[in-house]
């Protein structure tokens, strides 16, 4: 299990400048199927001295530069790293000039020379320094070169940069030749004092020249080399630009240069351990090879994706287990009313939806269809609240997955009510050639009810509540109509010198919008109930009519049987009463205060057709307390409903009689 050392080591020849510096590797233990990961970090040593481009450099410096102004030196280059690498620099010591040693983004260092104490070329032409650079080993390493400097004339004007610092970014692959930044300078001098020559400052590396072209004329600054992201991340270039006087001025700048990633590295997919053959008789989880995936990129650049294969695990699910839908009725056919959503969290094949609806009736398949692809319920005709109120369906939502999981969801549509009815009049009848007088007996009082229109509105709700008004009558002082209830009473008592005929027109509107409306005809005759209907009814039946003789025979049977009824009446009452004076005796001389309960009453109904209207009666009540009989006639008033179901079985109106007779019941011993 030792690591052992196969060959020398170069850390700068593996690294270059990278810092830590490592090596990694895997180690499989079998039996069982272990994998350790491991890395060796490669440590660096002081084995390499600090290196100039060239063992001399020489400057210019014109004698009326002010104390301050600053000259880049070119800077050494040292391949080791951490403390190892370049450290500082020193100056040969002198009067006129100072050394400021400055660190870049990158850690690196450069120098300038300051002045510090102004020359004078009369004093002196030129002068000789020396610049050593210094690395941190111990002992450290160190490089030299010979600085001379030629004091020359004075130029009034240095070129001056519209920036001290230029910022930009390219991609890693940006190809040769592509333009990174422009920088640009000015000098107020004529001539070629005023021309102006750009070029990296002296202590730009060797590096950096070979990746970036800069323009002398115009100073774009271009991609030369191959820029590599994993290699270098920023590049820190130092530009200047120079006059082209006899004592050239110079200014400085300094341009950075951002490199961007971009995905130029496949993985790179190693095979660590194959476990081959494979016995036949392997147990399921059995390692068979491991696999290590690398990607030099950063970032999401350099994540490695592994892609999970979708299974069809999930029914679609619906935003919603139900929906309720409501149409108007009388709608546009082909409308589309509602619109099925619903998701599938599966990839793919399975995640695809399909909508069907599933006709258990089928009116709905006729009526109603579906989008097959988004699930938009269409309306396939006009429908009508009168016909049907609601529908009620199931839309199926099925994924593409094999086999294909489902989900339904219920829909109801319900068709709401739009005021397309009229009111309908049931009593009295519109479509027929009969004629239904009604009849009021002379001398009645206010308040009595004579009939009732009854109507009905096909409509629901506010739509079919039907109105009553009297739109035109004989006489509009004489009758009045409930306006809800289409109850006809007498406005006032009926005098004698009141016309014998009456005919009103009933108004009868709905409450909807638009507002519908129908009217029907009431014909009231003012005379006595049996006799004088009867003369009426004989004067206005027509004189060629072949049935009047059988008409004449029904109504005297009609006529003999009342009688006989009367006289039957009559009978009755006679003996009630002679029963009820016989156990009055007997009450009292028993001097109880026993209180009997009436005994049970008898009701006689008799109906004659084509004379009264069928909702007129009498009642005759007789109490147990009273030596005399107490009558009284009431008006017989019916719902709605019952006044329709009475007109509509029996046709015609007639005339309703009731004598309600009680009685107390006779003493226990009677019994």
């Amino acid at each position: 299990g030792a690591l052992l050392v196969s060959e020398r080591i170069d850390r700068e020849e593996l690294c270059g400048a990278l810092s830590p510096c490592s090596l990694s590797f895997e180690i499989v233990v079998e039996n069982p199927l272990e994998l350790y990961s491991g890395a060796v970090e490669i440590q660096d040593i002081n084995d390499n001295d600090p290196v100039f481009p060239s063992s001399q450099a020489r400057l210019e410096i014109s004698e009326s530069v002010a104390a301050g102004a600053r000259f880049p030196l070119e800077s050494a280059q040292d391949p080791d790293v951490g403390i190892n690498s370049l450290q500082t620099y020193q100056l040969s010591a002198n009067p006129h000039f100072a050394l400021d040693v400055q660190t870049r983004v990158d850690g690196s260092k450069y120098a300038e020379l300051v002045l510090e104490k102004e020359l004078d070329r009369e004093e002196q032409r030129e002068l000789h320094l020396v610049l050593t650079a210094l690395d941190g080993g111990s002992p450290p390493r160190s490089a030299h070169v010979q600085i001379h400097i030629d004091v020359v004339d004075a130029n009034d004007n240095a070129p001056v940069f519209n920036q001290s610092t230029y910022k930009a970014s390219v991609r890693e692959n940006t190809p040769s030749g592509t333009l990174v930044a422009k920088i640009s300078a000015y000098d107020l001098d004529d001539g070629p004092n005023g021309d102006i020559i750009y070029s990296f400052s002296s202590h730009t590396p060797a590096k950096v020249r070979e990746l970036f072209a800069l323009d002398s004329a115009t100073g774009e600054l271009r991609v030369k080399g191959q820029l590599d992201y994993e290699e270098t991340k920023l590049y820190e270039i130092y530009l200047q630009a120079k006059d082209k006087g006899a004592v050239p001025g110079v200014a400085h700048c300094k341009v950075l240069v951002e490199v961007v990633d971009v995905n130029d590295h496949a993985p790179e997919v190693t095979v660590t351990s194959v476990y081959s053959p494979v016995p036949e008789d392997a147990a399921p989880g059995t390692v068979v090879a491991l696999l290590s995936v690398t990607d030099l990129d950063s970032h999401d650049n350099g994540l490695i994706l592994v892609q999970v294969s979708d299974v069809n695990d999930n029914a679609p699910k619906s935003s919603q287990d139900s929906y309720d839908v409501y149409v108007l009725e009388n709608n546009i056919p082909g409308i589309p009313i509602l619109n099925v959503s619903a998701t599938d969290p599966d990839l793919g094949r399975n995640a695809h939806l399909s909508y069907t609806l599933l006709q258990n009736d089928p009116t709905v398949g006729h009526l109603f269809s579906i989008n097959r692809e988004n699930g938009t319920l269409y309306l396939l005709t006009s429908l009508d609240h009168e016909d049907q109120v609601e529908f009620s369906m199931m839309v199926q939502v099925q994924d593409g997955g094999t086999p294909p999981l489902a989900t339904n969801v219920s829909v109801s549509v319900f068709v709401t009510d739009l005021n397309d009815n009229p009111p309908a009049v049931l009593y009295p009848h519109p479509n027929t050639t009969a004629t239904y007088t009604d009849v009021v007996a002379p001398g009645t009082p206010a308040g009595h009810m004579v009939t009732k229109v009854v109507a009905v509105d096909a409509d629901a709700g506010y739509n079919a509540w039907i109105s009553y008004t009297l739109l035109q009558a004989t006489d509009p002082s004489l009758f009045t109509v409930g306006l809800h209830s289409g109850e006809i009473f007498t406005a006032r008592q009926l005098r004698e010198d009141d016309a014998p005929q009456h005919t009103l027109v009933i108004l009868l509107k709905d409450h909807g919008e638009p507002v519908l409306s129908a009217s029907a005809t009431v014909s009231i005759s003012v005379a006595e109930i049996v006799k004088e209907v009867l003369t009426d009814l004989t004067d206005v039946a027509p004189a060629n009519d072949p049935r009047r003789h059988v008409t004449f025979y029904l109504i005297l049977a009609v006529i003999l049987v009342s009688a006989a009824f009367f006289i039957t009446m009559l009978s009755v009452g006679i003996f009630k009463c002679y029963k009820w004076r016989q156990s009055k005796e007997i009450f009292n001389s028993s001097r109880s205060t026993l209180y009997r309960t009436p005994g049970p009453f008898h009701h006689i109904d008799a109906v004659r057709g084509g004379f009264t209207p069928p909702n007129f009666y009498h009642q005759v009540y007789l109490t147990t307390d009273s030596r005399q009989s107490d009558l009284c006639k009431k008006p017989f008033t019916s719902s709605p409903l019952g006044s329709r179901q009475s007109t509509m079985r029996n046709g015609d109106p007639g005339l309703y009689h009731q004598i309600v007779g009680t009685a107390s019941r006779p003493p226990a011993s009677d019994e």
